[in-house]
């Protein structure tokens, strides 16, 4: 396995309400999570900020992500330096524990991007680096340009787009492979696989989505939740273990389903 991080995490992503985002890091955090992850694009910084502070939490027991955007912060290399100081500013912390560049599109340059984000290491401002919805072919680029290691890729994997290449990459590279979207907008509660596992082990379907993810190398989660039932709920998942024909079952399903997209994607 590669440098550890939480396995599981709380996803903020469109979760933009000052009070309820605040309160929803603050409860993830006391229910036992220790993976808050956010991004400039997402405008709740800061939000996230207050929730951190709020828990009864050390946060020096909390592992912080967060990303740079090319149409937010802009990543040539004096954006991608100041931005990272804004986000600890919002967030509160003197060190980003993870700082993803979130799409490699807009004024995106590797060779100019990428030694910020190792300048950033060096100066101690944060402590890891890490990439999003990067295909093998960019991921391999953004290597030759990079000094620090990939800690993580974050993309949308769920049952319904299982990523099994990218998967096999970050097994061959040792990086985490992060899945956004986990529960596939709550798909995953009309996918009949999922339900009949779901309803053999008398739990939800989120909690068999995740608990698939987390049986597959190097591959954390990041589940967005506001309520405190389903913060609860999707922490839960850690404890469900899958027999090994669950897994069998949701592994054959032959689909994929991308509900994440933007104009210049890499993979159109």
């Amino acid at each position: 396995m590669p440098d550890s991080i939480p396995r599981l995490g709380i996803g903020t992503w469109q979760n933009t309400d000052p009070e309820a985002c605040a309160n929803a890091v603050a409860t993830a955090l006391d229910a036992g999570y220790r993976h808050v992850d956010t991004a400039q694009a997402y405008h709740n910084e800061e939000h996230v900020g207050e929730g951190l502070a709020r828990a009864d939490v050390d946060i020096e027991d909390v592992f912080v992500a967060t990303k740079l955007h090319p149409r937010t912060t802009g990543l040539s290399h004096d954006d991608v330096i100041e931005g990272a100081q804004e986000s600890c500013d919002r967030l509160g912390v003197d060190q980003i524990d993870l700082l993803y560049v979130h799409w490699p599109t807009g004024d995106y340059e590797p060779a100019e991007t990428l030694p910020a984000y190792d300048e950033l290491v060096e100066r101690g401002l944060v402590d890891r680096v890490g990439l999003s919805n990067f295909t093998p072919e960019l991921l391999d680029e953004a290597k030759s340009h990079l000094d620090a290691p990939i800690t993580a890729h974050q993309v949308e994997m769920h049952p319904l787009l299982q990523q099994r290449e990218l998967r096999e990459y970050a097994r061959e590279d040792d990086h985490w492979l992060v899945a956004y979207s986990p529960l596939a907008r709550g798909e995953v509660f009309d996918v009949p696989e999922v339900e009949a596992v779901a309803e053999k082990h008398g739990v939800s379907e989120a909690q068999v989505s995740l608990a698939w993810l987390l049986t597959k190398e190097n591959v954390a989660a990041i589940p967005k939740a506001t309520s405190e039932a389903h913060v609860r709920d999707n922490y839960a998942a850690l404890n469900l273990d899958l027999d090994p024909e669950d897994v069998e079952r949701i592994d054959a399903i032959d689909r994929e389903e991308r509900l994440v997209e933007i104009d210049g994607a890499p993979w159109l």
